[in-house]
């Protein structure tokens, strides 16, 4: 809103020319998001805890996590509307990427607090069934596509570019909508897994979050898409606001989030936080470099997919301790700030060798 109100100003007061430049908005959007979210924590601590959304411990964890339990929940309430302010103040609002990625930022946020929501109900701590968030990932899924099929059009909505080399491109034709369908559930599953220590999710999702947000302005940017070959498509720049509005949003949560946490972002948080990165990787034509990027969420999904495959093959054999990964850690006896620092630089890790492929395309 405000490259409208104020960019046309510049021809009678030229600092105004500064909202042309995405780089600037981006820092702004993300400055703007870390104060809102400084703001709306500690309403949303209030209003939770008026509502009961305080947090049910399982019975899978380790039994230090007994401590945690009556801690607010479902934080997510703060920064989803954190993101939105700062990307509707801050972004072109003529570029159709932004209003997608807020649809679903939105959606997956109210799939995710429903899901808060059925967790407090009935003796154990059970949300929503799988079936019915597959439903409504899916219908979320089918949105994604034809929205796809209309930007891009049929020759790039249902291609995905390579990791490591230049101008190859896989086009899946008809089965991209199971592909969107599993990235949505992969992303928002394995960020749902990870957040299981205080500070973990968000401070983990930092560095993939930095990643796309170089992304997406690589690929609106016409001479370094070139460049770098990356496919170019106008106005996906923007896209680099909303991934540094969330960069912003997810620093002012951790001043709450982190060890001990004052709280959690649950459901709400987590879901809408996975379909971010799920709608930036499809909506850049990059959701092969999100599974690198988030490569400490997948090191956290695959941790669980085999302890469960372990466990049935063995009848009743296990790989780790506990699963996933980062719950082994804590029973090997790590403390739980040590255990979230050091994932926190596996994820840095990650994101610099996903930032790497580009160079190496």
């Amino acid at each position: 809103m405000l490259y409208h109100l104020l960019f046309p100003l510049r021809e009678y007061w030229f600092p105004f020319n500064v909202f042309r430049y995405i780089t600037f908005r981006a820092a702004m959007a993300a400055a703007t998001a870390f104060v809102l979210t400084l703001i709306f924590v500690p309403l949303v601590i209030r209003y939770v805890r008026r509502i009961g959304h305080t947090e049910r411990i399982s019975e899978y964890v380790p039994d230090q996590h007994r401590k945690k339990a009556g801690t607010p929940t479902s934080g997510g309430l703060a920064f989803l509307p954190a993101v939105g302010i700062a990307v509707l103040l801050w972004a072109k609002l003529t570029v159709p990427f932004i209003y997608m990625a807020l649809f679903v930022l939105l959606w997956m946020g109210l799939l995710g607090f429903w899901d808060d929501r059925a967790k407090l109900k009935g003796e154990r701590k059970k949300g929503l069934s799988k079936g019915q968030k597959f439903l409504f990932q899916g219908l979320l899924s089918l949105l994604v596509m034809l929205f796809v099929y209309k930007v891009f059009g049929p020759g790039d909505a249902t291609r995905t570019q390579s990791l490591f080399f230049k101008n190859l491109y896989f086009n899946l034709g008809p089965f991209y909508f199971f592909f969107v369908v599993l990235v949505f559930l992969g992303t928002t599953n394995a960020v749902n897994i990870t957040d299981g220590l205080d500070g973990l999710a968000a401070g983990a999702a930092l560095a993939p979050m930095g990643v796309f947000a170089v992304v997406a302005y690589v690929t609106g940017h016409r001479v370094l898409a070139e460049y770098l070959n990356i496919r170019y498509f106008p106005g996906a720049g923007e896209l680099s606001i909303f991934a540094a509005a969330f960069i912003g949003a997810l620093l002012g949560f951790l001043w709450f989030n982190a060890y001990p946490a004052e709280v959690f972002m649950g459901d709400t948080g987590s879901q809408a936080l996975g379909g971010a990165f799920a709608i930036l990787a499809i909506l850049t034509k990059q959701e092969l470099l999100l599974a690198l990027a988030g490569g400490l969420f997948v090191l956290e999904a695959l941790s669980v997919l085999i302890q469960i495959a372990y466990f049935h093959r063995t009848g009743g054999k296990r790989v780790f301790r506990k699963a996933p990964i980062h719950h082994h850690f804590e029973e090997l006896g790590w403390p739980e700030p040590k255990i979230v620092v050091r994932f926190w630089i596996l994820s840095m890790v990650f994101g610099l060798l996903a930032l790497a492929t580009l160079k190496i395309r």
